[in-house]
């Protein structure tokens, strides 16, 4: 998944607890601590508001793009279907 959430590293940054952050931030428990421990959980719209209402902070603070690993099997392939374009010319 190319977009992932920062907020276990948000919160160990300012040495919050997953807890505090959920008393702070008012969301639900489930929310907030699938935010905590898995960075391929994505916040709604709402729920990124609130977090960014209640900190002070910008969006890119909490989630980030991250390249997608291709599997090196894929590059193979390419690399062999670009050899057979180049014999058929």
């Amino acid at each position: 998944m190319p977009i992932q959430n920062r907020v276990k590293s948000f919160l160990e940054a300012r040495d919050l607890s997953a807890y505090q952050f959920i008393k702070d931030t008012g969301i639900a428990p489930a929310t907030g601590y699938k935010l905590a421990k898995k960075s391929s959980y994505l916040p709604s719209v709402r729920v990124l508001e609130v977090i960014c209402d209640t900190y002070k902070v910008q969006p890119s603070e909490l989630l980030e793009w991250v390249e997608e690993q291709k599997d090196p099997t894929d590059r193979e392939q390419e690399i062999e279907n670009e050899e057979e374009d180049d014999e058929d010319m």
